[in-house]
């Protein structure tokens, strides 16, 4: 029997995923400020504007990290960061060693990893997107409705 109770689980899980994707967002979203502004420090100062691949990829962590703190797009941006990650892997960290612990990749397989892991689940709660589709409420937790409980007309 497991210590926590299954139906605490399954009602936990829109919003543990909700708390996952602002997590990832949030420090995804850094990785881009800090590469474009030098903010937080990193210690690794600014890209350069429009060197490749670089200024690109932060900007794809900025505007991709941005949407999917905010839960907009955040399919689509998910899709696209988690994209860049895998090239950045293979095309800047793969080529020096083949471990991400031994060519400094770590971070490049997390991120591509937990962004694809966002793009197959959803935005979970707390996603802008879901409070515009439903005029503000969000429902990500609420039951959905069966076709015997729908008025006989939409049957």
């Amino acid at each position: 029997m497991s210590p926590i109770p299954h139906a605490f689980v399954e009602s936990a899980k829109p919003h543990v995923l909700g708390l996952f994707r602002i997590v990832v967002g949030l420090l995804f979203t850094c990785h881009g400020t800090a590469s474009l502004f030098g903010f937080p420090d990193g210690g690794r100062g600014t890209v350069p504007s429009g060197e490749w691949p670089g200024w690109y990829a932060a900007v794809i962590q900025l505007v991709g990290g941005g949407l999917v703190l905010l839960g907009l797009g955040t399919r689509a941006a998910a899709f696209v960061s988690s994209g860049s990650m895998a090239y950045a892997y293979f095309t800047e960290h793969q080529k020096l060693d083949l471990w991400p612990i031994q060519n400094g990749g770590e971070a490049s397989a997390m991120f591509c990893w937990a962004l694809l892991l966002i793009v197959v689940f959803g935005s979970g709660s707390f996603a802008l997107e879901r409070l515009l589709a439903r005029g503000g409420a969000d429902t990500s937790n609420a039951p959905t409705p069966s076709k015997e409980s729908a008025p006989a007309v939409l049957r």
